[in-house]
Formats: C-alpha cells, structure tokens, sequence
C-alpha cells in the first residue's frame, strides 16, 4: 500500500531529478511515527516508533543522519496537533531541517485523493504525509520565524484570557460595592483605581468606613493616589458612608475584599506578560508599531495571529481569515440581503484590529477623515470602523512588505 500511495505522488520530485529524502512523522501524545522514503520510492525507513522524549528526538536524527548526511536535502513534514508537536518542531528545527507544518485536512483530503480505501491509521498518516512532500501539492516551510511566533501568539493569547479574568472580577467588584456602598461610585471617577481598592480592601463597606480613623483614611488614600486624595477627600467619603443606604453584609465584604485581591495579583501577571512581549518584540522590531494608535499590546496581537504575512495572497485574505469580511447571502432575486460580518476565523486577531482601528481613528488624522466620511454616509458607528479596519489592514500589509515605517500622505 506505501508503494502505491508513493508511486502515485512522487511525478514530480522525479521530474526535478534531485535525490531528496522525505520524512513523515504522525505526532500524538506519547510516540510519534515516522517514516522516510527518498525521491525514487525508495523506503529508506520503514514505519517506525519513537518515544516522545530525548532519546527518540536523538534516534530519529541518527536514523536520518545514516540515510541522507545532506541536510539540505531533507524534508520533514508533520500535522499540526497543537502542543503535542511543539516540542519534536523545536528540535527539527534547532537541527537546520526543512519543517513543514501541515492542516490536518490538507493530508485528510489528499489521503482520499490517493486511495478509494477509508483507512486511517498512524502508519498510514506518516506515509502520507511523506508523500504530500513529494508532491505537486504547494507547502510553506515552517522556519524559526515562525516557532518563535508562537510564542508571541501564546503570550498575547495568554493576556487576553488573562484580561478578560479580570474585566469579569472588576464586574463583581462594581456589583458588591452597590451593594454595600452604592454613593461611592459618584464620588470618584471610577471604582477601578488604585486608592479605591486600597481603602475599600482596608475598609469593605460603608458601615467599616464610616467608623474608621479620619487620619488613618486620610494616609491610606495619598498614598495610594500618590497625593492626589488628601484630608478632604476623605471627610466627604466618610461623611457620604454615615448616611449611606449600603446594606452590611460580612459575606459580602468578604468577597469584595478577595475580589480586590484576586485582581490586584491578575495585574501584576498581566504587567510581567506584557513585559515578556515587549521585550520579544523589541527583538524584532516591526513597522506597524509606527502607525498612531497601535501600542505593544495590540501589535504584537495582530502579528502573533497573522503570522507569516506570505501565507495571504491579498489583504482581502486576512480580512476573511479574522472574520471582518461580509458575508454573503443570496436566494432567489435576494442578492446580499443579509451582509452581515462573517465573524469566523481567529476571534483574537479580529478583536485585535478592531480595537486597533478605534485608537488608529482617533490618533491619525488620515483614518479619522475616512471614519466621519462613513459616519456622513449614514452608517453605524461599528460599521464604519470596520470599513476603516479593512483600510488599515492594507497599510500594515504595505509596511510589512516594504518593511518602511508609516508616513502618512500629504
């Protein structure tokens, strides 16, 4: 069956006429497959199993070292599996061998293409893949680029899971505080500050407020607010917790109390991740930093979630891969009746632009002209942000490619 599957893929390594060693490696969790087979058909290597650590990482290189010394003569293909192949990439690549990553689908349909048999198995898989190498079927190497670009994505992913843990625990903190101190709120511009959460982690409820040392409130605020709340500020806080409607309830000012603590440590995790991006993206340096209104933060998501920029033919292409593109919806003499965003593909790089796009608008004149001609058009707010997503995409793309930094025309 491995010499069919072979003879049936290998047309076109034979036209080119250079020896090439191709190796096939189905990843799981405990071992992998492997197989190698070079240009003319010739199995080098017949299916077989390594254990997933050290020393089957070091017998697949010894078994591929004595078949084919020339490195530069080898591609190794394997499926995306998550993590479970992170690591045997890492050393594949750390090894100076041609990688390629492979969609799951892709070596799904060309297994059917090869064969009218459903069989699916692990050996099958390594074969498989070995012979999509040698193939006519169009593959992007994966490089070191890209190895490290995943760990930008898991840290920006890592963020964003992290920040959304704890806009749902400032929620919870808004919740309570109506509860037992509901004046509080229009007492400061917002309860999610440092010298709020300070005194309300100190004194979690109007009642503790109200009874408390006006010159023990007075100090845990200015130092808190770096000086900005003094003596005053505390007087009409107490003052408004004396006659303030707050229920006293001990749960609930338990809970606010480790609310407030459950975010304080939530902020300084995200603070230390945000300072891993910085310093990944500091080591390369990209363009569309230049643009106004996009910081670290959202930059380095919008690369970390686009990746290798080759991978897209247009810009209309990563519109579509994050999901801002209209859809489209046709039935009888109904043509787009329905044009909604599609909202498929990453959800991380389409929130990523789309709040990129708000901050671009309000900083740079250029995109801030182009979203009030929308708006003048009559389209909602969201809307027109969209539009001026898709007009930002085609500038990063430009400053990618060109690798110059933003200049805004005149």
């Amino acid at each position: 069956m491995a010499r069919g599957l072979w003879a049936s893929s290998i047309n076109h390594a034979i036209e080119e006429g250079y020896p090439m060693t191709y190796v096939g490696i189905d990843v799981a969790k405990d071992k992998h497959d492997c197989y190698i087979v070079n240009s003319d058909g010739e199995i080098l290597a017949d299916v077989f199993t390594i254990p997933n650590d050290q020393t089957g990482f070091n017998l697949l290189f010894q078994k591929l070292q004595s078949v084919a010394p020339d490195r530069s003569k080898v591609k190794v293909g394997l499926e995306a599996t998550g993590h479970y192949s992170y690591n045997i990439l890492g050393f594949l690549l750390g090894k100076g061998l041609t990688t390629f990553v492979i969609n799951p689908l892709q070596t799904n349909l060309f297994r059917k293409s090869t064969s009218l048999r459903r069989t699916k198995t692990d050996k099958v898989d390594a074969r498989t893949i070995a012979a999509m190498l040698a193939s006519d079927v169009v593959l992007t190497s994966y490089t070191a680029t890209s190895y490290h670009n995943d760990e930008l994505k898991s840290l920006t992913r890592y963020r964003f899971d992290k920040v959304q843990e704890r806009a749902k625990l400032k929620t919870s903190v808004s919740r309570l505080v109506n509860i037992l101190f509901p004046e509080l709120e229009k007492l400061v511009p917002t309860l999610h500050m440092n010298s709020v959460y300070a005194m309300l982690s100190e004194f979690p409820g109007a009642k503790q407020i109200a009874s408390c040392h006006l010159t023990r409130l007075t100090h845990l605020l200015s130092d808190s607010s770096n000086g900005r709340y003094k003596r005053d500020k505390a007087i009409e806080i107490r003052e408004a917790a004396r006659t303030s409607i707050g229920s006293v309830i001990p749960a609930k000012s338990l809970e606010l109390k480790h609310t407030i603590r459950l975010i304080n440590v939530l902020t300084e995790e995200i603070d230390e991740i945000e300072t891993s991006i910085r310093e990944i993206m500091n080591e390369n340096p990209s363009p569309i930093l230049t643009i106004p209104g996009i910081n670290y933060r959202m930059g380095a998501m919008i690369l970390a979630e686009i990746g290798d920029f080759s991978r897209f033919d247009s810009p209309n292409k990563i519109l579509a891969y994050a999901g801002l593109s209209p859809s489209t919806y046709q039935s009888g003499k109904l043509n787009n009746a329905y044009s909604h965003m599609e909202k498929r593909g990453s959800c991380y790089l389409r929130y990523a632009l789309y709040n990129a796009t708000k901050y671009v608008c309000l900083w740079d004149p250029i995109f801030a002209a182009y979203l009030a001609k929308k708006r003048a058009e009559g389209k909602h707010y969201n809307v027109a942000i969209s539009h001026a997503a898709k007009k930002l995409v085609r500038v990063i793309c430009a400053l990618q490619n060109s690798g110059k930094p933003y200049c805004p025309a005149t």
